[in-house]
């Protein structure tokens, strides 16, 4: 018989009906796991239609509404509060986990000093993938990307699509600041780095764990798979950035931002032009990418630096 987990709640945020089919599937895979969670939980945000069909459709689920601001942050913090398990697993509500997803979580989160985990989070491309996508700008999908860990590593932040924290994080650290988070026009994301790096203020000597075995397969749809969402992406996550120096310091806020700089885009342009020297012409369009995304990227935050965003309270 399958062991029931009584260490990790497992906590998916909603808010669109046109991702139905995405959502069902995120569950799913939930309640296939070899250590299944101790409970799913599913926030619904300020969307009352999809709140009733999600209740129809999933009546052994704990299906709520978002009561606190609208967005990615105030869903997960509703979430927290009525999770029971000391370990606390986040998916969206467009990707699907392994089946050994919370396991390996689950055991990273057991290890001594290990204040959360995260892993693997692959592209599932609606159609081909963009062959003028570059490995090092997968992050502008929400998925891993070249440049980070290849083997079981400490981070500074995980990656918000799939991740799990231990409770006592946000008992002592709180929860996820409401005026970070992506809701319609207003751009500025970066949540979750910014609660792992006060976490780590909170917790020093104390870390962050990432392990490529455990996997997510994390939906792309067309729409984020052209140049226009691409350099929108990049010019808002430098702005984003620019909002966590101001938040965190530069020195926190840019740490792991300035070896990717440094050295993992340099070596993407060499990388992706030696490529169409030998045939692959599509490398020069991932080396183009690359100098492309950064110089968005350095606008936003430059532009951000410079001027005042439109925010919202805490």
């Amino acid at each position: 018989m399958t062991q029931v987990s009584q260490a990790i709640s497992a906590i998916i945020c909603a808010y669109a009906e046109e991702r139905w089919p995405d959502l069902i599937a995120a569950v799913s895979s939930l309640r296939q796991q070899t250590v299944p969670p101790h409970e799913i939980i599913l926030v619904i945000d300020h969307n009352p239609a999809l709140l009733a069909r999600a209740r129809a459709q999933f009546p052994d689920l704990i299906v709520i509404a978002n009561v606190q601001t609208e967005g990615l942050s105030g869903a997960r913090n509703t979430g927290v509060a009525h999770a029971q398990g000391p370990c606390i697993a986040f998916l969206d509500d467009d990707a699907s986990a392994s089946p050994d997803w919370l396991e390996h979580m689950q055991a990273m989160c057991d290890m001594q000093g290990v204040l959360g985990a995260g892993g693997i989070i692959s592209p599932c491309w609606e159609g081909k993938r963009p062959r003028w996508l570059p490995d090092e700008f997968g992050w502008v999908v929400g998925c891993t990307y070249r440049g980070m860990p290849t083997t079981r590593h400490a981070v500074r932040n995980l990656i918000g699509a799939a991740m799990c924290v231990r409770r006592d994080v946000f008992a002592v650290a709180g929860g996820f600041r409401a005026d970070l988070g992506r809701v319609g026009q207003h751009p500025i994301g970066d949540e979750e780095t910014e609660l792992c790096i006060r976490a780590a203020h909170h917790f020093p000597g104390q870390i962050f764990l990432f392990d490529p075995t455990a996997t997510v397969n994390h939906r792309v749809p067309a729409r984020r798979q052209t140049w226009r969402y691409f350099c929108a992406r990049c010019f808002h996550e430098g702005q984003s950035k620019a909002h966590l120096t101001r938040l965190v310091s530069a020195h926190a806020g840019l740490a792991s931002e300035r070896a990717y700089t440094l050295r993992t885009l340099p070596a993407g342009v060499l990388r992706h032009a030696g490529a169409a020297l030998r045939g692959d012409l599509a490398g020069l369009a991932r080396a183009a990418a690359i100098v492309i995304g950064l110089t968005c990227t350095v606008a936003g935050y430059f532009a951000s630096a410079t001027g005042k965003l439109p925010g919202r309270s805490v």
